[in-house]
């Protein structure tokens, strides 16, 4: 829990120059703001995301990030707790993400991070039983990613905020996808299971992306988008 990591994890990250970015997730309103207010107190922490879009969990999950007016409650509860900058990761699954993303917007979010996982299950055909423990779970990795760099591309012609991609990003042309849609920032999730340098690797990848155009990596950022879109 939040006590664990300020008290285990976040010392050490501080002591290497870590930039960190809490992500966070609970099961109400009052646990959301709980845990930012802990996090506002500790030195170290560069920016808060919550999480209202967590598949993996049989409490809450996904439900904040369905709903606008949840989403925006989480939201502006979390935002007057805290100075710090404030995100907030998008579901996939809500009905209308642009709505709930806009939502969030007026509430105070800082950013907004597209997207979170996928639900997805799969069965043990030997015992005939579901493999996961809350029957569902978030499917990540490669499978993920046109699905979120559409969803970036409308949450950057939607917002004023900025939009930071994730989803299946596993290669530097992965993550200058993202940024030509639009996203002012990329995350780097699934893939530092298979490697842990990756997103360092994709980070200098991008740097010589751009040095070999000329460009700086703010100028990629929307530019693959036609004017105005």
């Amino acid at each position: 829990g939040v006590e664990f990591f300020c008290k285990e994890k976040l010392p050490v990250l501080r002591e290497r120059g870590v930039t960190v970015v809490a992500n966070i997730f609970a099961s109400s309103v009052e646990d959301f703001v709980a845990i930012t207010e802990r996090l506002e107190s500790e030195t170290g922490v560069a920016a808060i995301e919550l999480n209202v879009s967590c598949p993996n969990v049989s409490k809450g999950g996904i439900e904040f990030g369905r709903d606008p007016k949840l989403a925006a409650q989480v939201t502006a509860a979390c935002k007057a707790a805290t100075k710090l900058p404030l995100w907030v990761k998008m579901s996939p699954e809500a009905g209308d993400i642009v709505g709930v993303a806009k939502a969030c917007e007026d509430a105070g979010a800082d950013a907004v991070t597209a997207i979170n996982t996928i639900r997805g299950m799969s069965i043990d055909t030997s015992t005939g039983r579901v493999r996961l423990a809350n029957r569902t779970g978030g499917l990540s990795g490669p499978a993920l990613r046109p699905i979120a760099l559409r969803i970036v591309w409308d949450l950057v012609g939607a917002l004023k905020i900025p939009v930071i991609g994730i989803g299946g990003v596993f290669t530097t042309e992965d993550a200058v996808e993202f940024m030509l849609a639009g996203a002012s920032a990329v995350q780097v999730g699934t893939a530092n299971f298979s490697d842990p340098l990756a997103a360092n690797k994709i980070r200098l990848g991008i740097a010589e992306y751009c040095a070999a155009r000329g460009l700086t990596a703010s100028q990629l950022i929307g530019r693959g988008r036609p004017e105005g879109a």
